[in-house]
């Protein structure tokens, strides 16, 4: 039978009595900070013989030449973003997830250990950051396990979740399943909560993303045209969910952000708002989605059914 028809869709989920229950120290909103770091994994002409098109730009295409601007975009990025982001979460003392592409870590070890030195999360986000959607199982199934071989050279760790690179191929989920060592997935988007799925007699924890207030948003219309409006997009969003999580238990809530993209000054201003009014609400908080996963894991057996 072909993959595709071995992924289900699921339109009910938990329905109208979603799992009642709190995060740890009493949180009634656990929010997921996900630093995606790409640059120089991308698409390149000169490995690749074509340009990436999420620069500081979304470009519907690009010339058949080496794009030099769309290149340097990115390596604004790994030389400055990163290290602006970096400084903004030690400053508040904040625990983030990175979600980093293996071939990135490699060519900017710094930020390897970075994330170590503070105990930051890892997120599998591919060897590099290319489509998977079309690639062939063998391919994509050599390069998760070059990935994973490389993560631990680099980091003396392997990621315990994974998110491809916008789309997930038919074949992902199978992969990871027969890979084994992952604690949770998170390619769904379909979720304010962790649920279990059934693959194929194996139950895996999926820990949802979301693309919903991402800073990807910057470069797409209609979109954020100013870090105001990523600031109230999630500052909503937020007093949004605690008032829900009172009525029905906890909530969870995902921010992409992008080193090339959040780590100009500008946009880096609007995210240290966010954190100051996460701050500022004591039932809400950070939280590393392993913390989340193995939260999830633990106690899930517990937590109330309402009627």
């Amino acid at each position: 039978m072909p993959t595709d028809f071995q992924q289900p869709r699921d339109f009910v989920g938990y329905g109208p009595n979603p799992p009642f229950m709190t995060w740890p120290g009493g949180v009634k909103l656990a929010i997921n900070l996900v630093l995606n770091y790409e640059e120089g994994s991308e698409y390149s002409w000169l490995e690749d013989g074509r340009n990436d098109n999420w620069g500081e730009y979304n470009l519907t295409s690009s010339p058949p030449v080496r794009d030099l601007g769309t290149e340097t975009h990115f390596e604004y990025g790994s030389r400055a973003g990163v290290w602006r982001l970096a400084r903004l979460f030690d400053r508040y003392q904040i625990p983030i997830t990175v979600s980093a592409c293996a071939v990135a870590l490699e060519r900017n070890p710094a930020v390897a250990e970075w994330m170590n030195a503070r105990g930051h999360d890892l997120l599998g986000h591919g060897l590099r950051w290319i489509d998977y959607t079309t690639m062939e199982r063998d391919e994509e199934e050599r390069q998760l396990h070059e990935a994973i071989a490389l993560y631990e050279k680099l980091m003396g760790r392997r990621p315990l979740g994974w998110n491809c690179r916008s789309l997930p191929s038919v074949n992902t989920r199978d992969l990871l399943v027969r890979e084994g060592g992952f604690l949770y997935h998170s390619d769904p988007c379909n979720d304010d909560l962790p649920y279990f799925l059934d693959h194929q007699g194996t139950e895996i924890l999926v820990v949802p993303y979301s693309k919903t207030l991402n800073d990807s948003r910057y470069l797409v219309a209609p979109g954020y045209s100013n870090p105001r409006d990523f600031a109230e997009d999630c500052r909503s969003a937020i007093d949004y969910m605690l008032d829900e999580a009172d009525e029905i238990g906890g909530r969870m809530l995902t921010i992409g952000i992008h080193a090339r993209w959040m780590g100009q000054p500008n946009r880096a201003l609007g995210l240290r708002e966010v954190i100051e009014h996460v701050k500022s609400k004591p039932a809400a908080a950070f939280m590393r989605r392993e913390d989340i996963a193995r939260f999830w894991l633990e106690n899930h057996a517990g937590f109330e059914r309402r009627s």
